[in-house]
């Protein structure tokens, strides 16, 4: 099967997680691709294959050879974003791409238009899987998947290939913050992984955002308003006092780089009370430490013009930049840098704004940078692939475990 019809195959199944559920993992149907997956591996000859009843897929591609090599990992999560439907996914395949504007959906008018999304240009004459304009593609991170799933099967029809021992990895509810948080390492038994979940191919990672959530509670008091005078407290007035008495500077839409950000991602309530859900990122812990307490002093700020405690700011961890860890242990970074170079590709670190599963598991132990996929705009409906590039990283993979003599 090639990468291509991988791919497909996988983003056709529904597999979005849910940060309001309490299950684990979040949703079931992550267990459908969890399952074809593992049916897959068996039907490639790999006998060490388990998964676990949170959600995570561990498999082990024995050493063929005799040489010592370090056990090498890599992982991909099969939850798709919350940010737009990924039910009912329709690729479209566009081949040969010419540069020009690509029609997702003629009746919606929706398009992909490379005076909005200028990396298109780089793409031409290669072959893009694109959405139809009504959901999400699943690139992130199906075509990890697809990437990892063609190379254990390249590795199967090139027994000359020498490696060591390789260890698989699917996870669930990364989109959601959860995805290594029932990974168990010692079932894994990698010294150093990668996760497949990066963007244009051009690019690695191991540098990440700190990150935290914070849940702001506003309590009002809800009164007729035909007799509300001097006696209605309306939170959702207050909750717009909140958010927009945040600085300005700190908010996703004014930043890149390295720069942090406080972002209001859901807003829900009534005049009795309401909630806001944010998430906060910094590169710099020091700095992500600041943002909090920004939220915390207006929230206390708030309380005592109001002269009740009427607002709470409930803050909790979500992930750590792995780039320090990486640093002590930077095996598998120079690994895949090497990789890179043997195949005369240039490749540049950028920081990534957001979080995978390697930056928890890297905390666990295991020194886990990112790779690219050659996906791109993520998380809505003008998500692609680029084929080709994603076929370059089972390249890649094949440098990176390769035995030299």
């Amino acid at each position: 099967m090639s990468l291509m019809e991988r791919f497909i195959r996988y983003v056709k199944i529904d597999t979005q997680s849910d940060a309001d559920s309490t299950s684990v993992p979040s949703t079931q149907k992550q267990f459908d691709l969890l399952k074809l997956l593992k049916q897959e591996l068996v039907e490639l000859s790999i006998k060490d294959i388990h998964l676990d009843p949170t959600g995570n897929l561990y498999a082990t591609v024995p050493a063929n050879s005799k040489k010592p090599s370090p056990a090498i990992g890599l992982m991909a999560h099969v939850d798709t974003a919350s940010e737009m439907s990924g039910k009912n996914v329709k690729p479209k395949i566009v081949k040969n791409y010419n540069g020009e504007v690509i029609i997702l959906n003629q009746t919606q008018q929706i398009f992909l238009d490379p005076k909005v999304f200028p990396t298109l240009i780089n793409h031409q004459g290669k072959t893009l899987i694109t959405t139809d304009g009504t959901t999400l593609l699943g690139a992130d991170d199906k075509a990890g998947i697809a990437i990892i799933m063609t190379f254990v099967e390249h590795l199967k029809n090139h027994p000359e290939i020498p490696h060591g021992p390789i260890q698989i990895g699917f996870t669930s509810d990364e989109e959601i913050g959860r995805g290594v948080v029932h990974f168990d390492p010692k079932i894994f038994k990698a010294d150093f992984a990668y996760t497949l979940d990066g963007g244009p191919i051009e690019e690695i990672n191991y540098e990440n955002f700190n990150a935290s959530s914070a849940v702001v509670t506003i309590q009002g008091k809800a009164i007729h308003p035909g007799s509300a005078k001097g006696q209605m407290i309306n939170s959702q007035t207050l909750a717009a006092e909140f958010h927009v008495s945040l600085p300005t500077h700190l908010k996703p839409e004014t930043t890149d780089g390295y720069k942090g950000f406080i972002h209001l991602t859901q807003s829900s309530g009534s005049v009795e009370s309401t909630e806001l859900r944010y998430i906060i990122r910094h590169h710099d812990i020091t700095e992500l430490r600041k943002q909090e307490a920004i939220m915390l002093r207006l929230a206390e700020k708030m309380n005592q013009s109001l002269k009740q405690a009427l607002i709470r700011v409930e803050i909790k961890p979500s992930y750590l930049n792995m780039a320090p860890e990486i640093k002590k242990k930077p095996e598998g970074l120079n690994r895949a840098l090497k990789a890179y170079e043997t195949l005369g590709k240039k490749v540049k670190a950028v920081p990534i704004r957001g979080g995978t599963d390697g930056a928890n598991l890297t905390y666990k132990g295991v020194p886990t940078p990112n790779l690219a996929t050659g996906g791109e705009n993520y998380h809505g409906k003008y998500e692609f692939l680029v084929v080709e590039d994603a076929e370059f990283m089972v390249k890649v993979l094949v440098e990176i475990v390769r035995i030299q003599n």
